[in-house]
């Protein structure tokens, strides 16, 4: 007699951004930056400026804040004093959202891999990423490395899905960016943006879906009855 056999659905990771996404850095970035800015005699930036300064790693961040004054000459020094800075202060303006602490541990209750994946450097990631989330089991935390390109190239996101042993198109990538949603059309993988981030909602149309709330985005991801939504 034959058995009906039983089915299992594929395994499906996440991988989230981490700025705009999982913590709200904005208030650390920009402190840290005019501080730099003023050590160079220049003007800071206000919080809406540095807002559409982030998504591209720590060059563009400072690259943006200098174009603005035609200072471009300074990128390296500025950039150097804003990553000093930024090492020593960054607890003092960076947050986890609430309600991600609730949203991770319900994933990892359920065995749904998760990731982390930024633009940020690697050594600030890593760090930010074990200070406010002590309890959380990432299965990789990458930020950016010299070796690696950043996003929209989608080799950190390939690297995350080898590495868990999961097929690209059973990833889905969680961001507030385009760089994140770009991130993820060129890795062959599913996009969530959420729009708590540093880019409006008029920029993330290209989605396959688009979470207003952390209980949104809960909802997609595990569903009303609690079961796996992906």
């Amino acid at each position: 007699m034959l058995l009906n056999p039983v089915f299992y659905p594929p395994m499906h990771a996440l991988i989230f951004d981490l700025d705009g996404t999982l913590v709200e850095s904005l208030p650390g970035i920009a402190a840290s930056l005019n501080r730099a800015l003023t050590q160079h005699g220049l003007p800071g930036q206000s919080h809406d400026n540095v807002r559409s300064f982030i998504g591209d790693g720590a060059v563009k961040l400072v690259q943006r804040a200098l174009t603005t004054v035609s200072r471009m000459d300074l990128t390296d020094s500025v950039l150097k004093n804003f990553a000093a800075d930024y090492a020593i202060s960054w607890p003092s303006g960076t947050s986890v959202y609430p309600g991600i602490h609730e949203l991770l541990a319900n994933l990892e209750a359920r065995a749904i891999p998760i990731a982390v994946l930024s633009n940020k450097p690697h050594t600030f990631t890593t760090a930010i990423v074990a200070k406010l989330f002590p309890n959380t089991n990432f299965a990789v935390v990458l930020g950016n490395r010299e070796a690696l390109p950043h996003k929209p190239d989608p080799t950190g996101a390939l690297e995350i899905a080898k590495t868990l042993g999961i097929v690209p198109e059973n990833c889905t990538i969680i961001g507030d960016s385009t760089m994140d949603l770009d991130t993820a059309k060129n890795a062959g993988m599913k996009s969530i943006a959420v729009t708590w981030g540093y880019h409006d909602r008029d920029q993330l149309a290209t989605a396959d879906q688009v979470a207003d709330s952390i209980p949104e985005l809960a909802e997609m991801l595990i569903g009303k009855s609690g079961s796996v939504a992906l």
